[in-house]
């Protein structure tokens, strides 16, 4: 059984930061899937944030490129999703997810592959 725990969320103030922690497990990360965060505020659609392939290769969306890094501890089956310079459209439910399809792990990929494992989320609010 897959699960995907998230956890690290909470409340800051603009130019904050946070580190998402996604712990996995029952899931094969082999080669050509891919992992990453999913983002949805309050009332909108879900978005694509961050992605990882199975060689580290990383995908951004424009609007958090240089301030969010994605990585993974494959020892500890941990993805992790740091979060620097925060803004207040930062704020939102966060998701960790984890692909069973393989696919190039990009950005505009990720918005169009139904993941098929994804956590709880972890919220958050970032304030002015």
């Amino acid at each position: 059984q897959v699960q995907l725990v998230e956890s690290g969320g909470g409340s800051v103030e603009a130019g904050g930061s946070l580190r998402l922690s996604c712990v996995v497990s029952g899931y094969t990360d082999s080669s050509g899937r891919c992992m990453g965060w999913f983002r949805q505020p309050a009332g909108k659609d879900s978005e694509a944030v961050a992605g990882i392939d199975s060689e580290g290769n990383t995908t951004y969306t424009d609007s958090v490129k240089g301030r969010f890094t994605v990585s993974k501890d494959n020892a500890k089956n941990i993805l992790y999703l740091q979060m620097n310079s925060l803004k207040p459209d930062d704020t939102a439910m966060y998701y960790c997810a984890a692909a069973v399809n393989r696919f190039r792990c990009t950005i505009p990929a990720m918005n169009r592959v139904s993941f098929r494992y994804r956590g709880q989320g972890t919220q958050v609010t970032v304030s002015s």
